[in-house]
């Protein structure tokens, strides 16, 4: 008994020495990492960074429009007659004063003879008169004939003056009707489709126009827009260099969704808002020297809501989001370590944030690997090459 005690003392004091140095040697491997955390400094994180420019941007709202003719004007007949000649071609150009139909000439002509010819006798009579009116006065002033033979030829005098005139109108009332017969183009445009041949009956009471004439180098287009966005325009224009915000471009895309070449300007703003939509009218002038624009097409008017003369942009990647939804952004301070600001954020332009509050111009911003940064950590920033667009 007293052997086997003696024995597992033995394996005790064994065991004990081999675990000496394995003891000693782990001691001295955890000395080491902690002088060796201690030493050790905290890794950068590598981020793309955009140094804020503040710049001109004007904020658009799209709105469908419609083109419409500068000026229209539809070819009536002035004086019932035969049309004899058509004088133009459908679709041309055609100038102001340009003759178009030929009316028959031939009973206005007749109107004007008989017209001269009352003149002429018109003038005979009130020469006859005259020379009735000068004996009677002469007469008169000797005493030899009385009064009421002076007034009678005063009288006739006057009334043969009356009668030239009346004639001399009348001339140039048919005169006037001659010249209609020929119906010319009161304005410069283009000329569309006759709605009358040669032997048909032209009448001032006729219900359908003998053709239709549109100048269309310029044309308008009528949209409509909230009156929200208008308050909104002059209250950012006020607070900008921009004087009257109705001077601003209208930008236009086509039918096809193009940018259209010319910008067009507004010259017109209804007064008056529609009760049941919130919105008025806006009449914008574009230039149209192609013809690339057809009266009756529709279009897309990018119509100023907004403009800022010192806007700050921002990536919309650079934007995240705290537990609550609100925007923040992740700045770089002084000391090149990264600060999460919460920051207030306008419309979307072009992929790129209006920033509202929150960021001042010169501040770097995090833009790529945003979300790897933490509060106060150090780090390494490149910049990012960007070209955001200053209009949407």
């Amino acid at each position: 008994m007293m052997v086997t005690q003696m024995r597992n003392v033995a394996r005790f004091w064994i065991f004990c020495m081999l675990c000496v140095p394995l003891l000693l040697l782990l001691a001295c491997s955890s000395e080491q990492d902690a002088e060796a955390n201690a030493t050790a400094k905290p890794q950068a994180v590598r981020v793309g960074v955009m140094t804020m420019q503040p710049q001109a941007v004007t904020v658009y709202d799209e709105l469908p429009g419609r083109v419409s003719a500068l000026r229209t004007a539809e070819i009536r007949p002035q004086v019932s007659g035969i049309i004899q000649k058509k004088l133009f071609q459908e679709g041309s150009f055609v100038n102001a004063d340009a003759p178009l139909f030929q009316i028959d000439p031939s009973p206005f002509a007749a109107d004007v003879d008989a017209a001269s010819a009352a003149l002429a006798r018109a003038k005979a009579e009130f020469v006859n008169a005259k020379i009735k009116f000068e004996r009677a006065q002469l007469l008169s002033a000797q005493k030899i004939t009385s009064d009421e033979a002076f007034n009678n030829a005063t009288a006739t005098l006057a009334q043969a003056k009356a009668s030239v005139a009346e004639a001399s109108a009348n001339l140039a009332r048919r005169n006037v009707e001659l010249a209609n017969a020929t119906i010319r183009s009161p304005i410069s445009g283009i000329i569309g489709q006759s709605f009358m041949t040669e032997g048909g009956l032209a009448s001032p009471s006729g219900s359908t126009p003998l053709a239709v004439i549109q100048q269309i180098d310029q044309v308008y287009v009528d949209v409509r827009q909230s009156s929200i966005s208008l308050e909104s325009l002059r209250e950012t224009a006020s607070g900008s260099d921009l004087g009257d915000p109705e001077t601003l471009p209208v930008k236009i895309k086509t039918i096809t969704d193009k940018p259209y070449a010319y910008d067009g300007t507004i010259v017109f703003s209804d007064i008056s808002v529609d009760s049941t939509t919130g919105s008025l009218g806006i009449r914008v002038m574009v230039p149209n020297p192609e013809n690339q624009l057809l009266p009756g097409m529709f279009v897309r008017a990018l119509v100023p809501r907004e403009v800022y003369s010192k806007a700050l942009l921002v990536p919309q990647e650079a934007v995240m989001r705290d537990l609550t939804g609100k925007p923040q952004l992740v700045i770089v301070t002084e000391s090149g370590t990264g600060e999460r600001r919460l920051v207030e954020l306008g419309p979307l332009i072009n992929r790129n944030y209006l920033v509202k509050r929150g960021l001042a111009a010169g501040e770097t911003v995090v833009v790529q690997g945003q979300d790897r940064v933490q509060t106060d950590q150090i780090l390494e920033t490149s910049p990012v090459q960007t070209a955001p667009d200053t209009q949407s």
